[in-house]
């Protein structure tokens, strides 16, 4: 039985599945349907002791709640962040977490691994599709 050093709090569960596509190594996901307070805060301690803590939440109004709530109160967890143009991490690209995943020192999946700096997730995503530039 491993121990899971890596804890990711996302808003839905849409983000979790989405991320679970994509990443290589356990890591306990916790969603936090849209809301953050103390109690929930409370219900996920055990859940936080000794790990690693990341913050990645949707570039809008409720996810900015969150992350801002989370800086307050666990100053010490990492943030995520995903370009807004994608509005939600549920509709962001798979190539485009790897990447970012990635940059945070994250496994992902051998098939998302990039080779280099200038790896262009998005002609990737045509390019896998089938679809002409």
């Amino acid at each position: 039985m491993s121990v899971i050093q890596k804890v990711i709090i996302v808003e839905g569960k849409n983000d979790k599945l989405k991320l679970k596509e994509v990443l290589n190594e356990p890591v306990h996901i916790i969603c936090t349907h849209g809301t953050m307070g103390i109690a929930k805060l409370d219900n996920m301690y055990d859940d936080l002791i000794g790990s690693q803590v990341f913050v990645m939440t949707d570039p809008d109004k409720a996810g900015r709640k969150i992350r801002s709530w989370f800086k307050r109160h666990l100053s010490e967890a990492a943030h995520i962040y995903i370009d807004s143009k994608y509005g939600e991490v549920g509709n962001a690209p798979v190539d485009y977490l790897a990447k970012i995943l990635t940059k945070n020192d994250f496994e992902v999946l051998p098939c998302f691994e990039m080779k280099g700096k200038n790896f262009n997730y998005e002609f990737n995503q045509r390019f896998a599709n089938g679809f002409a530039i």
